[in-house]
């Protein structure tokens, strides 16, 4: 792991830019750390379709950056810029699919753990394509301490033919802060994304089958890519069925893009509140098995 000299204080912690190998691919990302203590876990964050890394730290207003948030709640924050962004653009102009990001991202958070300190453990975040990541990683690594994933579903809704992308991606304007369409960077998705969007209601399918930790699902009031009617979130939910705990929320006053409007933060406490409840869920595991050691009992292992 290398760390870019660029360094940026926030009133709660440092970011700086630092760059990670996986599998032989350079990737770049965020890092934001508390001021003063080592962190009390550590929140890799994954970017949708055409952003990157800054989503994250969103520089349009300081509410909207989960870097500055999650800092000021003891969190240490990776927001990787996925393979066929950022470094790893040039090398991957086409992206990958979402099985071989898989596979980029476990070796780089490996390579990431081996060098940093990351508190209780890693939580996945995930936004729209990212969320995809998220939760596929979710699914072939156990051991993570619990995934949020924002403006991902298990059904379109319609065809792109029939609203505008710019609707479908940001919804009424009013809903970010002056400036965040400059400042945003969103750019076109590589290929390989495309194709991997028309097979996602399969792939999850079968992902969300084999996911064992706690699942948080988070929806914009003005999501226009998925169905969120009841019915939907009701099928959605049911996925899950080896999941401890699944949770679906709605964010008012949202468009598509959360992280980056005037309801983040509140979007981003409570994705930070989910994962204060996982944390507890490790602590009480812990103690019920220690309370039975105590007395002479086997306890269960997950």
């Amino acid at each position: 792991m290398t760390v870019a000299p660029e360094r940026a204080a926030t009133p709660s912690g440092v970011v700086h830019r630092i760059a990670l190998e996986g599998n032989g691919i350079r990737l770049s990302a965020l890092l934001g750390s508390p001021a003063s203590h080592p962190p009390r876990a550590t929140v890799v964050a994954l970017h949708g379709a055409g952003m990157s890394a800054a989503y994250f730290h969103g520089r349009a207003h300081p509410d909207v950056s989960l870097l500055s948030t999650a800092t000021r709640m003891g969190y240490a924050v990776l927001a990787l810029d996925r393979p066929g962004y950022g470094a790893s653009a040039a090398t991957l102009p086409q992206g990958q699919s979402l099985i071989d990001q898989a596979e980029t991202v476990r070796a780089a958070l490996a390579d990431f753990a081996a060098h940093n300190e990351i508190g209780a453990g890693i939580f996945l975040l995930g936004h729209s394509f990212g969320g995809k990541l998220a939760l596929v990683l979710a699914a072939d690594s156990p051991g993570w301490g619990g995934v949020e994933v924002s403006g991902c579903g298990h059904r379109y809704a319609g065809s792109a033919a029939n609203t505008a992308l710019w609707k479908r991606n940001w919804g009424d304007l009013q809903l970010y802060p002056p400036g965040t369409f400059r400042r945003s960077g969103a750019d076109a998705p590589p290929l390989r994304e495309l194709i991997e969007g028309t097979l996602w209601p399969e792939t999850l399918a079968d992902a969300a089958a084999r996911i064992r930790i706690p699942v948080r699902l988070s929806f914009a009031e003005q999501e226009r890519w998925w169905c969120t009617d009841s019915a939907a979130l009701d099928e959605l939910r049911a996925l899950f069925g080896s999941a401890p705990r699944v949770c679906v929320t709605r964010v008012a006053h949202a468009g598509h893009n959360i992280s980056l409007g005037w309801a983040a933060r509140a979007y981003h406490i409570g994705a930070l509140a989910f994962f204060e409840t996982c944390l507890l869920d490790r602590t009480a595991a812990r103690g019920e098995k220690g309370h039975l050691r105590d007395r002479g009992i086997d306890a269960p292992t997950p």
